[in-house]
């Protein structure tokens, strides 16, 4: 039986790949386009290999399944996954970085069993360290992460959204007569479950993330206390769409306006 990893230990590891790997190649940027149309620049694949080396060092027994990884070496290792397996996106928000927009990091979930069992996501830029184990809670910094039970109106809300993926007429209908007060779309997924977790903002939708996305990011919002419609057993390669609010009860206003304008 293999032992959970300490928390500490992990997000050490993740902080330090970052400042080795990520940031002293920021805004010296070259990035070349994958077969999906997304980027990839040598900070991916430095992150990817130094975390890859240093977690095996640590943790022999539990192998790492990696967005930098070829589609039928990710379905191996993830049908193989019971025992634990590390979850990694090297650099989510690889657009962000490229074009020297300050909001990227670095995802890593571990799975054990088909859940989410530790999660952590670090934003070099503003040395924040959003961290979760399943049942324990979750923080940021070392400060509990506890969203407020308060009542909120939808149009009091900020929205995360992402329109890129949406269907047209559910998009049009968000720009032409918005339920929220504001929307945002910052580009790493990883960070808008950190930040819907530390209530920055009230609602989410997005209309397709990979596991290496939202397998650190969704553990620590729901943690926090957020609540989500997306499914918490989906451990799969397959795009999950995302729809998540701070409180039960604003996911219940949010769903239903969004039902109403599919």
């Amino acid at each position: 039986m293999i032992e959970l990893p300490q928390l500490s230990n992990v997000t050490s590891l993740v902080n330090q790949a970052a400042v080795e790997e990520i940031l002293p190649r920021f805004l010296n940027v070259s990035a070349e386009e994958k077969t999906d149309g997304s980027l990839l620049t040598a900070a991916d694949l430095g992150c990817q290999q130094s975390l890859s080396q240093s977690l095996q060092q640590y943790w022999p027994d539990i192998p790492l399944l990696g967005e930098e990884m070829t589609p039928e070496r990710q379905e191996s290792l993830l049908s193989n996954s019971d025992t634990g397996l590390w979850i990694l996106d090297p650099l989510d928000g690889t657009a962000n970085f490229a074009a020297g927009f300050p909001l990227f990091s670095i995802s890593l979930g571990l799975v054990k069993s088909g859940r989410v069992v530790l999660g952590v996501v670090y934003d070099p830029v503003r040395e924040e360290c959003f961290s979760a184990e399943a049942g324990r809670g979750a923080w940021l910094n070392g400060t509990p992460l506890q969203l407020s039970n308060r009542q909120q109106s939808l149009n009091d809300s900020i929205a995360l959204v992402d329109f890129k993926r949406l269907q047209p007429e559910l998009a049009m209908a968000l720009v032409s007569k918005p339920p929220f007060r504001s929307q945002r779309s910052i580009g790493s997924v990883a960070l808008d479950w950190c930040w819907l977790a530390a209530g920055r903002a009230q609602i989410y939708h997005h209309g397709g993330q990979s596991l290496w996305d939202y397998a650190a990011g969704r553990l620590i919002f729901s943690e926090a206390g957020g609540r989500c419609l997306m499914p918490e057993s989906a451990i799969t390669l397959l795009k999950q769409p995302a729809l998540a609010a701070v409180s039960e009860e604003l996911l219940l206003l949010w769903s239903e306006w969004l039902r109403d304008h599919s």
